[in-house]
This record gives structure tokens, sequence and C-alpha cells, in this order.
């Protein structure tokens, strides 16, 4: 019996972001303010842009993480299989752009953690089996629970980005509906 490598974007985002924990404690936060997570800046530089990707691997503390990579170690594999490593990691590097971009535009603070690309996850993964001119029902009740909540959250103020969340979300339905399967579950191999 071996292991294998079954999810490489699954598992080395998960490994990126323990490392960037493990930073955090020892740099006291400093390595998570300054290359793990975004907020607006009037200087737009080299690490700003790097900043656009990176906020999903910095996160608050260990729950923030385990929360977080529960989620993306179950659900990526799974996406992984059916749309491909490549497709998937265009997909998170996208969601943590859009998340980031839109944050920094319509907020003043900033923005840390993968929450984004769980919604994605979440709710790419309810779309399952997609026909032209139907809509999985799977997929409707992930977004009246999970996005409707956050709609709902984000009337407090608890210092969590509802925005990230809903915007992850919108962006797996766009993945989902838009974007073709990569592997053989679309040809029914």
């Amino acid at each position: 019996m071996r292991i294998s490598f079954n999810a490489p974007v699954t598992l080395t985002l998960t490994l990126s972001a323990l490392i960037a924990m493990v930073l955090a404690q020892t740099t006291q936060g400093y390595s998570t303010t300054n290359l793990f997570s975004t907020y607006p800046s009037s200087n737009i530089n080299l690490l700003f842009i790097l900043r656009m990707f990176t906020h999903i691997l910095g996160h608050s503390g260990w729950d923030h993480f385990l929360a977080n990579f529960t989620l993306i170690l179950v659900l990526g594999p799974l996406l992984e299989e059916r749309h491909s490593s490549l497709s998937l990691l265009g997909m998170v590097l996208t969601t943590s752009f859009i998340t980031a971009l839109l944050n920094n535009l319509f907020f003043s603070n900033g923005l840390l953690g993968a929450s984004g690309v769980v919604f994605m996850m979440i709710v790419l993964s309810s779309i399952t089996n997609f026909k032209a001119r139907t809509i999985p029902a799977t997929f409707i009740v992930v977004v009246i629970l999970f996005l409707g909540r956050e709609v709902v959250n984000a009337l407090s103020n608890d210092n969590i980005s509802q925005f990230a969340h809903i915007l992850g979300g919108v962006c797996g339905s766009f993945f989902g509906f838009f974007k073709k399967t990569d592997n053989h579950l679309q040809s029914g191999h």
C-alpha cells in the first residue's frame, strides 16, 4: 500500500496555508499582515498584486484555518477529479482575485482567509450533472441555505467577510453553469 498525491491543488493549497499559519505564529502576525492578507492601498505594486492571490493562505487563527481547510479537503479532491487540477487551480485563483479586488474597491477593511474559495467549492459541488435548460435542485437548496445565511449575517458586525462568501458562491455558480467538465465524466465513459 502507498500514499497517493491524489489532489495536487487541494493538497498544495492546504500545505501552503499551513506554512502561512506557522509563519504567522513565528512572526507574531507580521507575515500575515504583509504577505497573506489584502487591504485597500493607494500604493499598487507587485506585493499588492501578489496579496490579491495569497490572502487565501492567511488566517486569523487555527480555528479559522481548520474551518476552511476541513471543507476544502473534503470538496477539493472531488472537484479536481471532476474538473481537472488545472481547471480547479484557475477557479481558485480567479475567486481569490475577484474577492480581493471587489473587497478592496467597496470596503476599507482587509481580507484574509480561504472562505470565498470554500463557498465557491460548496456551490460548484452542488452543480452536478448540469444539463442545458435545467437547474439542479441541490444548487437551489445550497444557495438558499449557505448564501442566504450569508446575506442575513451581512447585517451583523462580526469581522467576517460575508461579502467574500457571497462572491465565492457567485464564482462557483458561474463556473458550474458555464464551464464544461474536463474529464471522462462529461462524456459518460
